[in-house]
This record gives structure tokens, sequence and C-alpha cells, in this order.
């Protein structure tokens, strides 16, 4: 019911918080919702320049369930978790799992991009770098 806002320009974000070099971002309390803002900006340009519409989501639930992008096919979607962490960790795939009992079928894929080097798929989720985003949203 609420929406989220999504600032497109992460560099301006970065510079408004005072964050000046990497180190300090790394370190900064605002680093995942920057990486998150980051991937849904470049998600969102992606689509724009294949001339489509947007179609991308938010998705949480009442139990606080969330899945930080959807992108919508129609009347199917694919659920995407976005971590600004570089190790994986089980705890990721709550959201993803969540949303699926609530789409009942409507799932076509369900990814988690992460800042993390190594790529796999457990059990039904793919585990995908976010330099490779582009192989996500094709």
């Amino acid at each position: 019911k609420t929406p989220k806002l999504y600032f497109l320009d992460t560099g301006l974000a970065c510079y408004l918080l005072g964050i000046e070099t990497p180190q300090q971002l790394n370190r900064d309390k605002k680093r995942g919702d920057l990486f998150e803002n980051f991937i849904v900006t470049e998600a969102l340009k992606q689509r724009y320049n294949k001339g489509k519409d947007s179609n991308l989501f938010f998705f949480r639930d009442s139990n606080k369930n969330e899945v930080d992008l959807m992108l919508k096919h129609g009347d199917r979607f694919d659920a995407i978790e976005i971590k600004s962490a570089q190790t994986y960790n089980s705890e990721f795939e709550k959201g993803l799992k969540a949303v699926e009992k609530t789409f009942e079928n409507r799932i076509n894929s369900k990814t988690i991009i992460y800042a993390g080097a190594y790529e796999n798929t457990v059990g039904n989720i793919k585990l995908v770098n976010y330099k490779n985003l582009n192989t996500v949203l094709e």
C-alpha cells in the first residue's frame, strides 16, 4: 500500500549522505539501501533502453515478508531479492519463499542478486552477482 521511493542517481545520493570513498560506503548503514536502489535503477534503465514499460514492482505482505523487485510478465512475475552482502546466507531466501506462496504458480523465477562472486542455483533460486544483472532481466 505504501510506495517505495528510489533515488535514480546513487552517486548523488552518496554525495548528499557525505559518502566520499568506497571505504566509507562499505561501513555506512545505508550501504544496503544504496545497493538495492542501484540495482532497481539499473533494471529500470535496461527496460527503458529496450523500449519496454517499467513493469517493476516491490512486494511486502502483512507479515513483513518482502521481495525487493518483481518483474511483471503478463500475469506472472520474476522475483528478485537484492542483497549487498558478499557472502550467501540462507536467510536471503525468506521473502522469495513467502512470495511463492502468495502468488501460487505465478512466479516464473526466483533470483538473489548480491555483491558476492559465487554464482549458483540453490534449489530453484538462482544466486547471481550484480554484474550479471542483465542475464536475469532478459
